[in-house]
């Protein structure tokens, strides 16, 4: 049987038109080499070239096409200049102006008199109309080449817009009738057209699409996506696992140590997790909490609670400076054995630790990515813990998690996460969720001030190191820049140390990592009392004995990120501070963002607050626009999509569990055409 996606999976090569050169440009702009890729490149807005009219009719700002006869032609005096073309149709006279080399090498051939169909802008010079550059210019005969509405695509550079579109004409004639992936119920109350449609609709238009063309395919994408998702979770819930149960003894010797008994909330996401793991499947689930939380002494516990079931328990972080405050923290805690496995763990000490892994007399190893590599083997992983600094994708997270035969997977965030992404960068995952902070921390007492007054705040941080306080001074750039009136990290430093002398510590991304993680160990011991950073501290820097916290131009931080930075702070028994330093002349943005944090420090408040503020913006960095990994949807701003293809792709799994009906047959032609492989291989194996 001849495969239906085909023609939309082939090079984009392959396309009428398409040189090589062309080709490689194509896939620069549209992330990738198959037709499928140049037809999700959608266009950001749209011209109607369908006003036809008379130059006596024609009104400055119209795009109009005009059928013309010429009448003579005026040659560029200059490189700088036009070459001008003076038309009419009876009714009145107007000019054309060309610099565009292809469209004047075709109108300085039509000779005087001759007919041509012109379509562009129009532009008013006192009482003449004037045409600059028309879009298209051609003979009568060829009337079919000036499309009734024209799309217009982001652009990228080296590449012309009658390139771009003479591709896209090429692999819109590619696209035909698909097996139908949504029930018809939701097609005819959404009142979406077919995929066909939709996708013609926006790339080669007879008039301007309806809102419906895009939701249909962005909610395709969607569909697509919560489809991959859930089928990776249910895979994950079929594979074998092993019941591991906690005997007690370890944790309570844990908890001695610790001082404090778990809040309500981490008592209630431990129990979750031993449900999970002394279920006879693998577990993977999310343990999302707030800043200073105690993701840590949860995942502390699990592990134990591995350890106490006779097998091993690892933890990853993202950075070599946070893996050893976690060794530091788990040596002062946990009754037995704990290693540390980076890549400045070298020669004879990692001989021995990878020897103790094998043969399992090492029970918890704390690490980075050298967790990952293929040397390191452990005797019977049953827990690893993946504190998610980074957010790795889905296959990245299992990767750890398939060190082990049945081992479970256990992953922390400090970022609390908005429903909407929760569904869609964690959709393979149960989540924990821990609302409460432990006892003995205060809140952070955060205040804002006009830059107007930083020498007064510098002689208020002077006098806090005075009494011994340790300070977080947060830029947020490291350097001056001429078009840019931002505080500068080492601008900042150089006042400080001579003010301050010695007290003062400097951290930012472009030193050298060993030289910023000095600096940031110097910090933690109490060397240094002052530390002038940019956001390399925003997170996995845990000082107890830090107390301030002073932000420089707050206003131009996301809200996330200033909740991160304040975080920093409050983590030992002293009150803590956090100062805001804002411009005046506040936006009313910045001023919300601003009085938000003043007024809680509720994070899972300011997530909510944040996905308002920045709407489509990605709150993970990946892409201005937009969460990574979707093209043709932006699930932040189509939240009641999202959760409508959530439940959509439930309820079809549910009915169909292997896609298997006709309506599952097309889910899968659904799931290859966005590119959904790990779902596609689970599916085939099935």
């Amino acid at each position: 049987m001849d495969d239906p996606l085909a023609p939309l999976l082939a090079p984009v090569s392959e396309l009428r038109g398409v040189g090589p050169a062309t080709a490689e440009k194509l896939a620069r702009l549209t992330g990738g080499g198959r037709v499928r890729d140049l037809l999700f490149h959608l266009p950001d807005s749209f011209i109607d070239r369908r006003t036809r009219t008379s130059l006596r009719d024609t009104l400055a700002g119209q795009v109009v096409t005009w059928t013309v006869e010429i009448a003579g032609h005026e040659p560029a005096t200059k490189p700088s200049h036009p070459h001008r073309v003076r038309v009419t149709d009876g009714t009145a006279f107007a000019e054309l102006a060309i610099w565009d080399k292809h469209r004047l090498a075709n109108l300085t051939r039509a000779r005087n008199g001759a007919p041509y169909m012109v379509n562009g802008r129009v532009e008013a010079f006192g009482s003449r109309l004037s045409m600059r550059d028309p879009a298209y210019a051609v003979p009568p005969e060829d009337e079919a080449l000036i499309p009734p509405v024209d799309p217009v695509w982001p652009m990228t550079a080296r590449l012309s817009a009658r390139e771009l579109r003479t591709a896209m004409r090429a692999a819109s004639s590619r696209v035909t009738d698909l097996p139908e992936w949504h029930d018809p119920a939701l097609l005819r109350r959404e009142r979406w057209p077919s995929f066909r449609d939709a996708l013609l609709g926006l790339q080669c238009p007879n008039e301007p699409p309806t809102p419906q063309h895009r939701a249909r395919l962005g909610y395709d994408e969607m569909l697509a996506h919560q489809l991959a998702m859930m089928w990776m979770k249910a895979r994950e819930k079929r594979r074998p696992g092993r019941s591991l149960v906690a005997t007690g003894a370890m944790r309570a010797e844990a908890l001695r140590r610790f001082g404090f008994d778990p809040t309500a909330s981490q008592a209630h996401a431990l129990a979750e997790i031993d449900a999970d793991m002394a279920a006879p499947r693998r577990m993977l689930r999310l343990l999302q909490g707030d800043v200073g939380s105690g993701k840590t002494l949860v995942a502390l516990l699990a592990m134990l609670g591995a350890v106490e079931a006779g097998t091993q328990a690892a933890l990853m972080a993202p950075t070599e400076v946070l893996a050893k405050q976690h060794l530091r923290t788990l040596e002062r805690l946990v009754p037995c054995p704990v290693g540390l496995l980076t890549g400045s763990v070298t020669g004879a000490a990692r001989r021995n630790l990878l020897l103790q892994l094998n043969n399992g007399r090492l029970p918890i190893v704390v690490g980075t990515h050298a967790l990952f590599q293929e040397a390191v083997e452990f005797r019977d992983l049953g827990l690893a813990v993946i504190d998610e600094q980074h957010r790795f994708g889905v296959e990245q997270r299992l990767l750890l998690g398939g060190k082990g035969e049945r081992t479970d997977l256990l992953v922390m965030t400090a970022t609390p996460i908005p429903r909407t992404l929760l569904l869609t960068q964690w959709g393979e995952m149960e989540v924990s969720r821990l609302t409460e902070k432990p006892a003995g921390r205060q809140p952070i007492r955060t205040t804002l001030h006009s830059l107007a007054t930083l020498e007064s705040v510098i002689e208020g941080i002077g006098r806090a190191l005075d009494r011994g306080e340790q300070v977080y001074w947060v830029c947020p750039m490291v350097t001056d820049s001429l078009v840019s009136d931002l505080a500068a990290a080492e601008a900042r430093f150089a006042e400080m140390r001579t003010r301050f002398g010695h007290k003062v510590g400097l951290a930012h991304g472009q030193q050298d990592s060993a030289v910023r993680d000095a600096s940031i160990a110097a910090f933690a011991a109490g060397r240094t009392q002052l530390l002038v950073a940019t956001t390399v501290i925003e997170v996995g820097v845990d000082v107890p004995g830090a107390s301030v916290m002073v932000v420089e131009h707050a206003d131009r931080f996301g809200l996330a990120q200033l909740h991160q930075l304040r975080g920093r702070v409050g983590r030992g028994a002293a009150q803590s501070y956090c100062l805001l330093l804002h411009e005046d002349g506040l936006t009313e943005t910045g001023r919300r963002r601003m009085t938000t944090l003043r007024d809680t420090e509720d994070g899972f408040v300011i997530a909510d607050e944040d996905f308002r503020l920045r709407g489509g913006g990605d709150l993970l960095g990946k892409r201005q626009s937009g969460l990574p990994g979707f093209r043709l949807s932006d699930p932040e701003a189509q939240d009641g999509m999202l959760r409508m293809a959530n439940q959509d792709a439930a309820v079809l799994l549910d009915r169909d569990p292997k896609l298997e009906s006709e309506r599952g047959q097309a889910a899968r032609l659904l799931l290859r055409l966005f590119d959904r492989r790990a779902a596609l291989e689970t599916l085939g194996a099935g």
